[in-house]
């Protein structure tokens, strides 16, 4: 198999500072081409942190035009979804992964944030449904549609959902926790592994609750699968990153694998085939993560995050063969 090149085209799309809500952040970008031209991209955003550190997470979307990337035409001045209420698990915060056009509805699914006690924090998987096109979400319920069960006691988020022409089911490709592990000053970081899950539905889901992909790194924690079908083969681009230390040192951050299926149950890693790294400098130096693959007339795009788990936004790299 040959390797993939990536050539990178440079930052899209930058929140800093628009609006109280979003302050900083443009986490998982994911898309959907909508009428006239345009590219939705989806994405997750911060609120400023308060005088402890907290903040309150946000699901939000640009609007690009889809011949020029950089040409940013609508920003939402709203979440697109409101948090839970109180003792719910988006309390503090929601993270949208993916988004599927069923019929003539959008439905969004998305990580909810619980703050915790012994750990620093809880998540889980929700649904919400839109009727607008895509520009405001409203909850199927209170609580998560996947959630801890008794083969995954941790968290579960980042839920990037397929309905692939040739299959019978919906396909769900989530993070799933391992652990935690006690670092200095007793703190704590999870490790969590990509997990498939399958539906009649989108809404009821039967778990496999077993990674799909071989780890290479020390505690690896994997999220954020993105999977397109070409010659006989589905290809996936995931995050990766070390267990622990990845916030400072840069060699231990988040970077995109690869690996490549024919029946999207198992998989095989080769990194070696991704063929797209961090930069030597800029945006990117540090971190590249949350890649998004997408096709429009002919060709491949890659959405993806840099450094600071995409403080400033995303951008994008085009492939070349």
């Amino acid at each position: 198999m040959n390797k993939f090149k990536w050539k990178k085209k440079g930052l899209i799309f930058n929140p800093t500072s628009r609006y109280n809500w979003m302050n900083t952040h443009a986490q998982v970008p994911y898309s959907l081409i909508m009428n006239n031209n345009i590219l939705r991209v989806f994405f997750s955003t911060r609120e400023k942190q308060d005088i402890n550190g907290n903040f309150k997470s946000y699901s939000a979307y640009v609007d690009l035009d889809i011949n020029n990337f950089k040409n940013i035409i609508n920003v939402s001045d709203h979440p697109i979804i409101t948090l839970g209420s109180v003792g719910e698990f988006d309390e503090f915060g929601s993270m949208a992964g993916s988004v599927c056009k069923n019929n003539d509805e959008y439905w969004l699914y998305y990580c909810g944030w619980q703050r915790s006690l012994s750990t620093p924090y809880n998540w889980a998987i929700g649904l919400a449904k839109s009727i607008d096109d895509g520009k405001s979400f409203r909850k199927i319920g209170p609580g998560p549609i996947v959630g801890p069960t008794i083969n995954e006691p941790y968290l579960q988020a980042c839920p990037i959902v397929y309905k692939f022409p040739d299959s019978t089911c919906w396909h769900m490709f989530y993070l799933s926790g391992v652990k935690w592990i006690d670092v200095q000053d007793n703190k704590k970081e999870s490790q969590y592994f990509i997990m498939h899950a399958r539906s009649k539905d989108g809404v009821s889901w039967e778990r496999d609750s077993k990674p799909i992909i071989q780890p290479l790194v020390d505690d690896e924690c994997q999220t954020s699968s993105s999977i397109f079908y070409k010659d006989g083969l589905y290809h996936m681009f995931f995050s990766y990153r070390h267990g622990i230390d990845f916030r400072k040192n840069i060699d231990r951050s988040y970077r995109i694998g690869y690996a490549y299926s024919h029946d999207l149950i198992n998989w095989i890693r080769d990194d070696s085939l991704v063929g797209i790294d961090v930069s030597e400098d800029g945006w990117d130096s540090e971190m590249i993560a949350y890649p998004h693959v997408f096709t429009y007339a002919g060709k491949f795009f890659m959405f993806y995050c840099g450094n600071d788990f995409g403080k400033n936004g995303f951008g994008y790299a085009i492939l070349e063969d």
